[in-house]
């Protein structure tokens, strides 16, 4: 978990469900969100509350997208991850993306005992960003 050479094989998948993406500018889910989008992810929104967000279609949950999914990425408290990591298993995800401050340890190991590649507690703009540039300081980011 959260090895470099995990997080380079995340980073070359294509798909990011992002569950838990808000609608409002303003939260880190949407800038990220956003950020992935720009650099030519193809995003899903999970969020029950809304029909769409950043011009995609929202889902109420995983398992209403009907296209496959390579990464589920996780906007929501840490309580809330287990039956995520459940619904990312079933619909066959290849990578579980905690956030920062998402930390769930019981459902990360479910996940990885799954096959799923997973990084916890950390950011995806953040670890793209230093990928492309090593030269790239992420305290001033969000």
């Amino acid at each position: 978990m959260n090895e470099p050479e995990t997080i380079r094989k995340i980073l070359q998948l294509k798909t990011i469900a992002v569950v838990g993406l808000s609608p409002k500018p303003e939260r880190p889910s949407w800038r990220i969100a956003a950020y992935l989008k720009s650099v030519g992810y193809k995003i899903f929104p999970v969020n029950p509350g809304c029909s769409e967000i950043l011009d995609e279609p929202c889902y109420p949950t995983l398992r209403d997208i009907p296209e496959t999914v390579d990464v589920v990425d996780v906007f929501r408290r840490p309580e809330h991850v287990l039956p995520i990591v459940e619904a990312a298993i079933e619909i066959g995800a290849k990578a579980l993306w905690l956030q920062d401050g998402v930390i769930n340890e019981s459902a990360a190991q479910k996940a990885e005992q799954a096959g799923l590649l997973v990084v916890m507690n950390d950011c995806m703009l953040r670890q793209h960003k230093a990928q492309q540039d090593p030269d790239y300081h992420p305290h001033c980011e969000l």
